[in-house]
């Protein structure tokens, strides 16, 4: 089988992030993933997730006019919806669509690094760590999100890992898997926790497990405090992920 470029690695995470949100989507009451024409946007109109996932990816490298079609459809859909604030993703290389998005008022608001990996390249074997029961409520008090957060999601369609510390579950990690590609969310550790390399040890498990199920790559989303951890483990740089606001 040929080799995956970066740019074949973008189109699997950007893929898998759209179909996590879309699995987002069925927990929530009226909330959609609509794929539309140069766009697609994640609509979540109501309840504590309307502050998290109003989020649009806009395709790469698009000529003018489909870039105009693109950030219209964008406009209209969260206006439907009554949504007023959501963010617009960008590749950072794509220079047109980020001139477009700021002469229509849009202001650059944060952004993440995408990064991917052949599951074949992991560099780190799995690590001895000590393991809680899945748990989708013990997962979600670690991200810290609100009482309720997702409270309709069907957990079986993630990969849940704890890990744990003094008998406490202390570390998670997500992972969702979209035909072979596994994507990685929300690795996070409570604050009493940290600086043990437990944030790691689960993404490095869940890079693994994904390799166990059949998965042939790996994405995720990282900040830059954490890109040379996940360089360590393998992935590569695949340019950052900009979000506009209106």
């Amino acid at each position: 089988m040929a080799a995956l470029t970066d740019a074949d690695l973008y189109l699997r995470g950007a893929k898998t992030l759209l179909a996590s949100w879309q699995e987002y989507a069925r927990a929530v009451t009226g909330a959609a993933v609509q794929r539309l024409p140069g766009v697609a946007t994640a609509v979540f109109p109501s309840g504590p997730e309307r502050a998290v996932y109003n989020n649009a990816l806009l395709e790469r490298d698009l000529a003018a006019a489909a870039r105009a079609e693109a950030l219209d459809a964008m406009e209209s859909t969260y206006a439907a919806a009554g949504v007023a604030h959501f963010a617009a993703w960008v590749h950072e290389s794509d220079t047109a669509m980020r001139g477009d998005l700021e002469r229509r008022g849009y202001t650059f608001a944060e952004s993440t690094r995408a990064m991917g990996m052949v599951l074949d390249d992991l560099r780190l074997p799995p690590p001895q760590i000590e393991l809680g029961r899945p748990d989708w409520s013990e997962y979600l008090r670690i991200v810290g999100v609100p009482p309720g957060f997702l409270g309709g999601a069907d957990w079986t369609a993630f990969h849940i890992l704890l890990a744990r510390l003094g008998g406490e579950n202390v570390a998670t990690a997500m992972a969702f898997d979209h035909g072979d590609d596994c994507g990685i969310y929300n690795v996070g550790t409570l604050e009493r926790a940290r600086r043990r390399g437990l944030g790691t040890a689960l993404t490095v498990l869940q890079a693994h497990d994904a390799l166990g199920r059949g998965c042939r790559t790996a994405s995720l989303q990282s900040t830059e405090m954490a890109e040379h951890i996940y360089a360590a483990v393998g992935f590569r740089d695949l340019g950052r992920f900009l979000e506009y606001v209106p």
